[in-house]
């Protein structure tokens, strides 16, 4: 939801958050990065942008199907699930707490929607 890295808030709802917290865990490196995609006024798709940034494995609280299958045509593996601060999520994966993306475990308000969610309206998305 923000530029604070490991200790930022998971956002609800994946393609309007402003920024994406990419972290390598290899080095341990922690980059913020700008959603700078159609959601937000820009171009390009989210999977894109964290596919770029060099992304193999994202992890939000939900996300719609279209979603779903551009992160797997990019070859990145989605769970769906993580809440509280980026580094509980990263914690929740680890633990083996978070659930694969499916078409399942798809946000089905986004079908209805195309993807996005209108202005102000709010829902929990549930996998």
């Amino acid at each position: 939801m923000g530029e604070r890295g490991l200790e930022e808030q998971v956002g609800a709802h994946f393609g309007r958050v402003p920024t994406y917290t990419i972290v390598d865990m290899e080095i341990e490196d922690v980059q913020v990065i700008k959603n700078t995609t159609t959601h937000m006024g820009g171009t390009g798709y989210p999977p894109d942008l964290i596919h770029d940034a060099g992304a193999d494995v994202m992890l939000c609280d939900s996300l719609g199907r279209k979603a779903i299958q551009m992160f797997q045509d990019k070859g990145i593996m989605v769970y769906v699930g993580a809440t509280g601060k980026v580094s509980d999520a990263i914690n929740m994966w680890e633990a083996g707490k978070l659930q694969a993306a499916t078409s399942e475990t798809a946000c089905q308000q986004h079908a209805f929607q195309g993807e996005g969610h209108g202005e102000g309206e709010h829902h929990h998305c549930k996998g």
